[in-house]
Protein backbone atom coordinates (compact mmCIF):
# COMPACT_ATOMS: atom_id res chain seq x y z
CA UNK A 1 0.00 0.00 0.00
CA UNK A 2 1.30 3.42 -0.60
CA UNK A 3 0.64 6.23 1.57
CA UNK A 4 2.07 10.10 2.37
CA UNK A 5 2.87 11.02 5.41
CA UNK A 6 3.21 14.72 6.22
CA UNK A 7 6.15 15.69 9.00
CA UNK A 8 6.88 19.27 8.98
CA UNK A 9 5.71 20.57 5.88
CA UNK A 10 7.85 17.66 3.71
CA UNK A 11 5.62 14.70 2.23
CA UNK A 12 7.12 11.51 1.90
CA UNK A 13 6.23 9.20 -0.69
CA UNK A 14 6.85 5.45 0.64
CA UNK A 15 7.73 3.33 -1.87
CA UNK A 16 5.70 0.71 -3.76
CA UNK A 17 7.27 -1.83 -6.15
CA UNK A 18 6.37 -1.66 -9.37
CA UNK A 19 4.40 -3.99 -11.22
CA UNK A 20 7.87 -5.51 -13.69
CA UNK A 21 9.93 -4.65 -10.58
CA UNK A 22 7.76 -7.59 -8.94
CA UNK A 23 6.98 -9.86 -11.62
CA UNK A 24 11.18 -10.06 -11.94
CA UNK A 25 11.54 -10.56 -8.65
CA UNK A 26 9.26 -13.56 -8.40
CA UNK A 27 10.48 -15.16 -11.65
CA UNK A 28 13.89 -14.32 -10.35
CA UNK A 29 13.50 -15.53 -6.93
CA UNK A 30 11.56 -18.75 -7.69
CA UNK A 31 13.99 -20.14 -10.15
CA UNK A 32 17.10 -19.36 -8.39
CA UNK A 33 15.59 -21.03 -5.76
CA UNK A 34 14.83 -24.58 -8.25
CA UNK A 35 18.13 -23.85 -9.23
CA UNK A 36 20.33 -23.94 -6.21
CA UNK A 37 17.89 -26.14 -4.19
CA UNK A 38 20.31 -29.31 -4.12
CA UNK A 39 23.01 -26.99 -3.23
CA UNK A 40 21.17 -25.86 0.11
CA UNK A 41 20.31 -29.15 0.72
CA UNK A 42 24.02 -30.18 0.98
CA UNK A 43 24.27 -27.44 3.38
CA UNK A 44 21.89 -28.04 5.10
CA UNK A 45 22.71 -31.43 6.11
CA UNK A 46 26.27 -30.25 6.67
CA UNK A 47 24.63 -27.87 9.32
CA UNK A 48 22.85 -30.35 11.20
CA UNK A 49 25.48 -32.69 11.10
CA UNK A 50 28.35 -30.44 12.78
CA UNK A 51 25.55 -28.68 15.74
CA UNK A 52 22.29 -29.44 16.93
CA UNK A 53 19.40 -27.21 16.39
CA UNK A 54 17.57 -25.08 13.66
CA UNK A 55 19.30 -24.99 10.15
CA UNK A 56 18.03 -21.70 9.25
CA UNK A 57 17.90 -18.75 11.78
CA UNK A 58 15.17 -15.81 11.83
CA UNK A 59 15.43 -12.23 13.02
CA UNK A 60 13.37 -9.33 12.83
CA UNK A 61 14.37 -6.36 10.03
CA UNK A 62 13.34 -2.86 9.06
CA UNK A 63 12.48 -2.70 5.37
CA UNK A 64 10.41 -0.74 2.98
CA UNK A 65 8.03 2.29 4.99
CA UNK A 66 9.94 0.84 8.72
CA UNK A 67 7.42 -2.09 7.75
CA UNK A 68 8.99 -4.95 10.28
CA UNK A 69 9.26 -8.59 8.96
CA UNK A 70 11.15 -12.08 9.88
CA UNK A 71 14.14 -11.71 8.14
CA UNK A 72 15.70 -15.92 6.75
CA UNK A 73 18.94 -17.19 6.80
CA UNK A 74 20.56 -20.32 7.40
CA UNK A 75 22.68 -20.73 10.94
CA UNK A 76 26.06 -19.96 10.21
CA UNK A 77 26.55 -19.96 14.18
CA UNK A 78 26.37 -22.36 17.42
CA UNK A 79 22.59 -22.68 18.83
CA UNK A 80 24.11 -21.20 22.05
CA UNK A 81 25.74 -18.06 20.39
CA UNK A 82 23.74 -15.74 21.93
CA UNK A 83 24.05 -17.05 25.78
CA UNK A 84 28.12 -16.67 24.90
CA UNK A 85 27.66 -13.06 24.07
CA UNK A 86 28.54 -11.92 27.81
CA UNK A 87 31.64 -14.47 27.85
CA UNK A 88 33.15 -13.13 25.14
CA UNK A 89 32.36 -9.55 25.47
CA UNK A 90 35.93 -8.78 26.28
CA UNK A 91 36.55 -9.66 22.86
CA UNK A 92 33.59 -7.09 20.89
CA UNK A 93 35.84 -4.78 18.81
CA UNK A 94 32.79 -2.68 19.10
CA UNK A 95 33.02 -2.27 22.91
CA UNK A 96 33.78 1.41 24.32
CA UNK A 97 36.94 1.57 26.08
CA UNK A 98 36.66 2.48 30.25
CA UNK A 99 37.70 5.96 29.49
CA UNK A 100 35.76 6.86 27.04
CA UNK A 101 32.39 5.23 28.76
CA UNK A 102 32.88 7.44 31.79
CA UNK A 103 33.54 10.47 28.82
CA UNK A 104 30.16 9.70 27.72
CA UNK A 105 28.80 9.67 30.95
CA UNK A 106 29.96 13.11 31.91
CA UNK A 107 28.52 14.73 29.15
CA UNK A 108 25.25 13.17 29.65
CA UNK A 109 25.54 14.54 33.14
CA UNK A 110 26.58 17.87 32.37
CA UNK A 111 23.98 18.03 29.78
CA UNK A 112 21.32 17.39 32.05
CA UNK A 113 22.40 19.69 34.94
CA UNK A 114 23.26 22.55 32.76
CA UNK A 115 20.43 22.59 29.70
CA UNK A 116 21.53 24.73 26.76
CA UNK A 117 19.99 23.55 24.29
CA UNK A 118 16.39 22.14 22.83
CA UNK A 119 14.32 20.00 25.52
CA UNK A 120 12.64 17.05 24.56
CA UNK A 121 9.67 16.22 26.02
CA UNK A 122 8.83 12.26 26.87
CA UNK A 123 5.64 10.48 28.78
CA UNK A 124 7.49 10.66 31.78
CA UNK A 125 10.65 12.58 31.77
CA UNK A 126 12.16 15.53 29.48
CA UNK A 127 15.75 15.47 28.32
CA UNK A 128 18.03 17.87 26.82
CA UNK A 129 18.28 16.59 23.41
CA UNK A 130 22.15 16.47 23.20
CA UNK A 131 22.41 14.31 26.42
CA UNK A 132 19.35 11.72 24.87
CA UNK A 133 21.56 11.87 21.44
CA UNK A 134 24.88 10.76 23.20
CA UNK A 135 22.34 8.20 25.29
CA UNK A 136 21.10 6.65 22.37
CA UNK A 137 24.49 6.51 21.24
CA UNK A 138 25.42 4.46 24.10
CA UNK A 139 22.88 2.27 22.99
CA UNK A 140 24.16 1.83 19.77
CA UNK A 141 27.65 1.00 20.51
CA UNK A 142 26.76 -1.84 22.69
CA UNK A 143 24.28 -3.81 20.23
CA UNK A 144 26.94 -3.57 17.69
CA UNK A 145 28.95 -7.14 18.36
CA UNK A 146 31.92 -8.04 15.75
CA UNK A 147 34.75 -10.55 16.90
CA UNK A 148 38.03 -11.29 14.98
CA UNK A 149 38.33 -14.94 14.36
CA UNK A 150 34.19 -15.27 16.04
CA UNK A 151 34.62 -18.45 18.26
CA UNK A 152 30.44 -18.68 17.52
CA UNK A 153 31.07 -19.76 14.08
CA UNK A 154 30.73 -22.73 13.30
CA UNK A 155 33.05 -24.54 10.42
CA UNK A 156 30.22 -24.30 8.29
CA UNK A 157 29.32 -21.26 8.60
CA UNK A 158 32.47 -20.14 7.69
CA UNK A 159 32.29 -21.43 4.27
CA UNK A 160 28.44 -20.52 3.64
CA UNK A 161 29.30 -16.97 4.97
CA UNK A 162 32.63 -16.48 2.61
CA UNK A 163 30.44 -17.28 -0.56
CA UNK A 164 27.32 -15.64 0.84
CA UNK A 165 25.27 -18.96 0.90
CA UNK A 166 23.69 -18.13 4.46
CA UNK A 167 21.84 -15.07 2.40
CA UNK A 168 19.74 -17.95 0.02
CA UNK A 169 17.10 -18.09 1.94
CA UNK A 170 16.35 -14.44 1.72
CA UNK A 171 15.16 -15.76 -1.89
CA UNK A 172 11.73 -16.79 -0.10
CA UNK A 173 11.77 -13.08 1.50
CA UNK A 174 11.43 -11.99 -2.35
CA UNK A 175 8.73 -14.44 -3.22
CA UNK A 176 6.89 -13.27 -0.14
CA UNK A 177 6.93 -9.55 -0.55
CA UNK A 178 9.34 -8.64 1.99
CA UNK A 179 12.28 -7.93 0.27
CA UNK A 180 13.15 -6.91 -3.45
CA UNK A 181 16.37 -9.00 -5.27
CA UNK A 182 18.10 -5.03 -5.72
CA UNK A 183 17.22 -2.64 -2.73
CA UNK A 184 18.93 -0.99 0.33
CA UNK A 185 19.33 -3.99 2.88
CA UNK A 186 17.02 -4.25 5.52
CA UNK A 187 18.48 -3.14 8.72
CA UNK A 188 18.25 -4.83 12.25
CA UNK A 189 15.75 -3.29 14.57
CA UNK A 190 18.64 -1.35 16.58
CA UNK A 191 20.01 0.17 13.46
CA UNK A 192 16.98 1.42 12.12
CA UNK A 193 16.34 2.91 15.40
CA UNK A 194 18.94 5.26 15.00
CA UNK A 195 18.13 6.44 11.57
CA UNK A 196 14.87 8.66 11.63
CA UNK A 197 16.24 12.11 11.41
CA UNK A 198 15.23 13.72 8.11
CA UNK A 199 18.26 13.33 5.93
CA UNK A 200 18.15 9.12 6.42
CA UNK A 201 15.00 8.42 6.58
CA UNK A 202 15.15 8.20 2.80
CA UNK A 203 16.79 5.40 2.50
CA UNK A 204 13.14 3.69 3.86
CA UNK A 205 11.62 4.99 0.73
CA UNK A 206 13.23 2.52 -1.63
CA UNK A 207 12.83 -1.79 -1.59
CA UNK A 208 14.39 -3.46 0.41
CA UNK A 209 16.75 -5.94 -1.17
CA UNK A 210 18.94 -8.86 -0.89
CA UNK A 211 21.83 -7.15 -3.08
CA UNK A 212 22.58 -3.01 -3.45
CA UNK A 213 24.55 -0.22 -4.41
CA UNK A 214 26.57 -0.10 -1.52
CA UNK A 215 27.14 -3.58 -1.36
CA UNK A 216 28.74 -3.95 -5.27
CA UNK A 217 30.25 0.04 -4.38
CA UNK A 218 32.45 -1.65 -1.26
CA UNK A 219 34.18 -4.28 -2.99
CA UNK A 220 37.60 -4.10 -3.65
CA UNK A 221 38.08 -1.05 -1.83
CA UNK A 222 41.26 -0.85 0.08
CA UNK A 223 40.00 0.92 2.64
CA UNK A 224 36.27 0.03 4.63
CA UNK A 225 33.33 2.35 4.01
CA UNK A 226 32.32 4.68 6.56
CA UNK A 227 28.65 4.35 8.09
CA UNK A 228 28.23 7.80 6.45
CA UNK A 229 29.11 6.43 2.74
CA UNK A 230 26.79 3.82 3.19
CA UNK A 231 23.97 5.73 3.74
CA UNK A 232 24.48 8.17 1.46
CA UNK A 233 24.71 5.45 -1.05
CA UNK A 234 21.46 4.00 0.30
CA UNK A 235 19.64 7.44 -0.31
CA UNK A 236 21.39 7.22 -4.12
CA UNK A 237 19.55 3.97 -4.66
CA UNK A 238 16.47 5.18 -4.01
CA UNK A 239 17.02 8.11 -6.16
CA UNK A 240 17.58 5.03 -8.52
CA UNK A 241 14.71 3.10 -7.53
CA UNK A 242 11.99 5.85 -8.77
CA UNK A 243 14.20 6.88 -11.95
CA UNK A 244 13.06 5.74 -15.68
CA UNK A 245 15.90 3.48 -16.11
CA UNK A 246 15.50 1.73 -12.63
CA UNK A 247 15.20 -1.89 -13.94
CA UNK A 248 18.81 -1.63 -16.45
CA UNK A 249 20.23 -0.33 -13.00
CA UNK A 250 19.25 -3.07 -10.59
CA UNK A 251 20.36 -5.37 -13.51
CA UNK A 252 23.70 -3.72 -13.90
CA UNK A 253 24.06 -4.11 -9.86
CA UNK A 254 23.03 -7.68 -10.35
CA UNK A 255 25.65 -8.73 -12.71
CA UNK A 256 28.30 -6.57 -10.33
CA UNK A 257 27.21 -8.57 -7.06
CA UNK A 258 28.38 -12.21 -8.82
CA UNK A 259 31.86 -11.40 -8.88
CA UNK A 260 32.01 -9.31 -5.43
CA UNK A 261 30.38 -12.91 -4.02
CA UNK A 262 33.82 -14.38 -4.32
CA UNK A 263 36.43 -11.24 -3.12
CA UNK A 264 38.18 -11.48 0.28
CA UNK A 265 35.73 -8.24 1.41
CA UNK A 266 33.18 -8.75 4.09
CA UNK A 267 29.95 -5.91 3.02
Amino acid sequence: MSFNKQDNDKTVKVYKTPFFKRCFDIFFAGFGLLCISPLLLLFIIAIRLESKGKVYYISKRVGTGYRIFNFLKLRSMYPDADKRLKELEHLNQYSNAEGEEEQSDEIIKESTENPGGTILFGDEEEVEESAHIQRQKQKQDKAFVKFENDPRITKVGQIIRKLSIDELPQLINVIKGDMSIVGNRPLPLYEAEMLTTDEWTDRFNGPAGITGLWQVEARGKSSKMSPEERKGLDNKYVEIANSKYSFWKDLWIILRTIPAVFQKENV
